[in-house]
């Protein structure tokens, strides 16, 4: 994926799960990632619905204790503010877009198979790997936890 943008992107929309939790926009989400028209709406939604699937089951429990505690959404949640928006909701996007970005690149490998398309698909790789560690990252400084676990052995 480049940082190209070919042709006109139709209009997106909004990806909404659990009230609890914000919406995603579509289009920010784009933008965000830099992902160029290749990718049409219809795959880019199914990679964002994905991500929310997986990154709002591994933050069930903390939701669930925020509820209990009388929140009824994330932005209610006390903690720090970053840009008049609570820190948890940008880590909350952050590991949606991680998510996404890594869905969206292994997808990608599939569009061409010929020598270039095998070419680009080693040039993703690394870009895969970073977005799944940006997500574990997101998900952990979410939930307050450190980034790194060093075990002696």
């Amino acid at each position: 994926m480049s940082g190209f943008v070919a042709g006109d992107i139709p209009a997106s929309g909004h990806i909404n799960t659990d009230p609890f939790w914000p919406s995603i926009d579509l289009e920010n989400l784009r933008a965000t990632l830099r992902i160029d028209s290749s990718v049409t709406p219809a795959r880019l939604e199914t990679a964002v619905i994905s991500a929310a699937i997986s990154v709002n089951r591994e933050l069930k429990t903390w939701r669930i204790e925020q509820q209990a505690a009388g929140f009824t959404k994330l932005s209610d949640v006390p903690g720090d503010i970053v840009e008049d928006i609570p820190e948890q909701v940008h880590l909350y996007k952050r590991a949606i877009e991680a998510a996404t970005g890594a869905e969206v690149c292994e997808r990608y490998r599939s569009y061409d198979t010929t020598n270039t398309g095998n070419h680009k698909a080693e040039e993703l790789t690394p870009n895969i790997d970073d977005y799944r560690r940006d997500l574990r990252w997101a998900i952990r400084d979410f939930l307050g936890r450190n980034r790194t676990t060093v075990e002696l052995i």
